[in-house]
Order: structure tokens, then sequence, then C-alpha cells
């Protein structure tokens, strides 16, 4: 039972800063555009 003192919180702690860290990727703009990077692997970019 005294283990539940220390991994509730530190499971808590962890889960807050997944998700501070999720709503902070989204807010500076890193999901806004998708379509684009996929597509540049399509791309033939060797000098001839």
């Amino acid at each position: 039972m005294s283990v539940l003192y220390i991994a509730l919180p530190a499971a808590l702690f962890l889960g807050a800063l997944g998700l501070i860290g999720c709503l902070y990727c989204i807010k500076s703009g890193q999901y806004d555009d998708l379509d684009s990077e996929s597509m540049r692997i399509l791309n033939d970019d060797e000098d001839k």
C-alpha cells in the first residue's frame, strides 16, 4: 500500500508533463501542415 504514495503522484506528474508537452507542440504550430513533409520524400533532388 505504501508504494501507491510514490507511484500515483509519479504517474500523475508524468501524465501531466506529457499533456503539457502535447499542448505546447499543438500551440506552436508543429501540426499545422502535415502534408508537405510527407510529400517531401517523394521529390528526387539528386544533382546530375
